[in-house]
């Protein structure tokens, strides 16, 4: 027979970075979804491997009272498949069993793939629920790694399609997808009404796979589309873009507008018309999506990965193929306002039926299986 945690019971929330991006914004959806005694158990671990000088996800749990721990933690990074950084790892590894023996928590959550590698320690530390959270597209090769670490958890949560579908056969029978939400306003600014040049506003990392060079040579192919907002910065790691150099190049580098990174993008998707994801490779979800939909904003984006499974091309937005430059051209020079105030309307009615954060909470709750654990932990 099943039971609710009591109020012994620890939980733990193990994550990969320090920033505020996708996957970083759903942990605080995974937070909002706790009851807040879950909350006041709760620990929220950050590595301290890879620096992030603000720290703002740090700062975003402690504002809502979360309890955050910066630990040593053994994340898996690309940069560290050499043999003295595996070295690390496994200190990493073994530092990690310990601090999770002495917390004993219930019920451990490993935020992204990159976690994984503290799945067997959370299961030797004696905790009754471990649970990956996939948000990521995994190649042949990243399944054969983090394959065997995702056996070590007894569910696994995907976020998408294609990002459940791209697990090892083996492994779906123990996986369910939950779709990304995002708590959106209760109101939001309108287009109607609005006049002159359409703004478009892009908010990722400048990861080089993130789709800015097409996104540049669109947009200079097109005679005055608009004002262009860029947000978001380099990577800490990985190869990355020199978007604002490339906006210089542009015919007419002052209709682009370089913000950098913020810490909130809220306002300035309700100071645009149109949100743009034009992802090279295929995104695993697309978070910035449902925020956009959330502010009654259309989205471009590319019809591949998660955000085909998002975008209703004609109706809340408009999909081109990845890397098609005239093809995102295109949709530019036939956009006017009255078809983006339209599909604005759209957009905020694909959010309130699938992408509210109520709808997420109670569906990720039934998915863990949250009010089952229970712990032996004195």
């Amino acid at each position: 027979m099943t039971r609710q945690l009591n109020d012994r019971d620890r939980l733990v929330f193990i994550h990969s970075s320090d920033e505020l991006y996708g996957a970083d914004r759903i942990l605080l959806d995974l937070h909002a979804a706790l009851t807040p005694a879950e909350q006041k158990r709760a620990e929220f671990w950050l590595p301290t491997d890879s620096t992030h000088p603000a720290r703002p996800l740090c700062a975003e749990l402690e504002a809502r009272g979360a309890t955050v721990r910066h630990l040593d933690l053994p994340i898996l990074r690309r940069a560290y498949r050499t043999p003295r950084a595996l070295v690390g790892l496994a200190r990493r590894w073994l530092r990690t069993l310990r601090v999770l023996r002495v917390t004993c928590p219930a019920f451990v959550y490993l935020t992204t793939s990159a976690t994984y590698l503290a799945a067997p320690a959370a299961r030797l530390a004696g905790a009754r629920q471990v649970v990956g959270h996939k948000q990521e597209l995994w190649s042949s090769s990243d399944a054969l790694v983090l394959g065997p670490f995702a056996r070590a958890c007894h569910r696994l949560i995907t976020i998408s399609s294609p990002v459940h579908d791209d697990l090892p056969r083996s492994l779906r029978r123990r996986a369910m997808m939950v779709l990304n939400a995002t708590a959106g306003p209760t109101s939001y600014q309108r287009l109607d009404g609005r006049t002159g040049p359409l703004t478009y506003t892009v908010a990722s990392r400048w990861n080089a796979w993130k789709g800015h060079r097409t996104l540049l040579a669109a947009w200079d192919s097109v005679n005055e589309p608009g004002r262009l907002v860029v947000l978001g910065g380099p990577p800490p790691s990985g190869e990355s873009v020199d978007v604002a150099f490339l906006a210089t190049q542009v015919r007419n580098p002052d209709s682009v507008t370089i913000v950098g990174e913020v810490a909130d993008i809220g306002p300035y998707l309700d100071d645009s018309d149109v949100v743009l994801i034009p992802s090279d490779s295929p995104e695993p979800f697309g978070l910035v999506a449902i925020e956009a939909f959330a502010r009654g904003r259309p989205v471009i984006g590319t019809a591949a990965g998660g955000l085909a499974d998002i975008i209703t091309d004609g109706s809340d937005g408009w999909t081109f193929p990845p890397r098609n430059v005239d093809a995102l051209d295109a949709i530019f020079a036939r956009l006017d306002r009255d078809e983006v105030h339209l599909a604005g309307r759209s957009a905020r009615a694909t959010y309130e039926a699938r992408f509210t954060a109520d709808r997420y909470s109670a569906d990720w709750r039934a998915a863990v299986g949250l009010q089952t654990t229970t712990s032996d932990c004195p």
